[in-house]
């Protein structure tokens, strides 16, 4: 049977701005006042039933955040757990740096949000402000050109929360949130931990139920439910989507983000592998990276306001570069993941990665590039943008590509034994000698054969003997391609 599901929604903002305050009220609980400094320290997740009718729910799932890395961590894992976010915003202090970070991470989630304008309470809140320096961040809210909700609000006093909560119930209603509790059950750890209990993993349920006694498989290691908490640290003797809770029963620790299901998945990445030598990647490896499409993608980070706005500007007058965001501060952990999930590389100005950022980035395969002069950043990822988007355009007029597997003479006739590796070649093409990826060469195809048998064309995974004219100098492992 489908059932309605809660949504899951988080909470992301600049430090201090309100998030663990808010949860705090709608909980009607003590976190703040148990946590360093008021500021949350660990990752919690929070179910709460609103007193609204007529929704398809009325049960939202919070999950208070300690920043935007936890978040992106979750997403570069592929775990997609966030339903809704809410961009929360200091009223007196309007956009700052961790506000700007937020934005960036919601588009690249790419799911549906509210702005929630906090402390409304104080003279100097500015909402009209802010919505319009929204605008500069291309947030375009309810009133201002756009459809994004805004809610005005006091953590600390609670007005307007009804009203955001509403707004989440209303986005949800056009969502399809559903689960059917006989299916599989798919569950991402959220965060992990270990104290006298053990291994004790915070988890997210999105479809099907787990129940205590229940096999479940992280990759292909096995799990034995022996016990569920939920979040007001109770144990229950089974949980159903959206349910945040703890689980017993892990052997090992799980990283955030692992995928837990009731059938083993073997990954080809956790096998054991010799450690390979630290590799140095550059802009040609960035040329070479699959991954990057037409658009050269970055997360630029700046020493300086001045300095951000300059590079911004140059930068936008390239349709070649997207800039998914630009701020200032030095590049960290949350820049990688960024990164990750949105394939771009980071560029830092003035700025220097943190150790953690600079292990982390090695870890995950992002490309850091750091400048002090300005006309030697804007010069280098031009170029780069420039050869990505001639790169896309010769791919997308690629016929045919082969590989020069063997050298043969034949009645003084040299012949090239090739295998097809994309596409169809037909005889009379006209082809590009590669090597390397430099182009060294042109010519024609004028024999095509198999097996000593004329053809008139061959397909990806044939093998078969060409003959070009006029010839080239062809060595083993170059690429012939039929560019239409």
């Amino acid at each position: 049977m489908i059932k309605a599901r809660p949504p899951i929604v988080t909470i992301l903002g600049h430090v201090d701005h309100g998030k663990t305050t808010l949860l705090d009220y709608i909980r009607k609980s003590q976190i703040t006042k148990s946590e360093h400094g008021g500021i949350t320290q660990k990752i919690g997740a929070y179910e709460i039933k609103t007193n609204f009718k007529d929704y398809k729910t009325d049960k939202i799932t919070f999950i208070d955040t300690p920043g935007h890395e936890a978040f992106s961590r979750l997403r570069s894992r592929g775990a997609n757990v966030a339903d809704i976010a809410i961009l929360l915003v200091d009223g007196k202090d309007s956009l700052m740096p961790q506000t700007i970070e937020s934005i960036s991470h919601i588009k690249a989630a790419n799911i549906p949000f509210v702005v929630a304008i906090n402390k409304i309470e104080l003279p100097e809140a500015k909402p009209e402000k802010i919505k319009i320096d929204l605008i500069k961040h291309e947030v375009l809210v309810e009133g201002k050109g756009g459809n994004v909700p805004v809610a005005l609000i006091s953590a600390k006093t609670g007005k307007g929360v009804n009203e955001l909560l509403e707004a989440i119930l209303l986005i949800v209603s056009d969502l399809d949130l559903t689960y059917e509790d006989t299916n599989p059950p798919q569950a991402y750890v959220i965060e992990t931990k270990k104290d006298k209990r053990g291994i004790i993993p915070s988890l997210i349920i999105k479809d099907g139920t787990i129940s205590v006694g229940d096999i479940l498989f992280e990759a292909n290691h096995k799990i034995k439910v022996k016990a569920l908490i939920n979040d007001s640290g109770k144990r229950v003797d089974q949980v159903a989507p959206s349910t945040p809770f703890e689980m017993m029963g892990f052997t090992e620790m799980p990283e955030v983000g692992t995928f837990i299901t009731s059938t083993p998945v073997f990954h080809p990445e956790t096998a054991v592998e010799a450690p390979a030598q630290p590799k140095k990647i550059d802009m040609k490896d960035l040329l070479a990276t699959p991954k990057i499409e037409k658009r050269l993608s970055l997360v630029i980070k700046a020493d300086a306001v001045g300095s951000l706005e300059a590079i911004k500007q140059s930068l936008s007058e390239n349709d070649n570069v997207d800039i998914i965001l630009g701020a200032v501060g030095e590049v960290n952990k949350s820049d990688i993941f960024l990164a990750k999930t949105t394939k771009s590389i980071v560029i830092g100005f003035g700025v220097k990665p943190t150790a953690e950022a600079e292990s982390l980035a090695k870890q995950e395969k992002v490309i850091i590039k750091t400048y002090n002069i300005i006309y030697e950043l804007l010069e280098e990822l031009t170029e780069v943008a420039d050869l990505l988007k001639e790169k896309e355009e010769t791919e997308k007029s690629l016929k045919g590509e082969a590989k020069i597997l063997a050298t043969f003479i034949i009645e003084r006739e040299t012949i090239y034994g090739v295998k097809v590796t994309k596409g169809k070649i037909n005889l009379g093409d006209n082809l590009e000698l590669h090597r390397a990826d430099k182009l060294i060469g042109k010519t024609k195809l004028v024999s095509l054969k198999i097996r000593a048998k004329n053809m008139p064309e061959v397909k990806k995974g044939d093998e078969a003997g060409m003959v070009f004219s006029p010839p080239l100098d062809i060595a083993i492992g170059d690429m012939v391609k039929s560019i239409l």
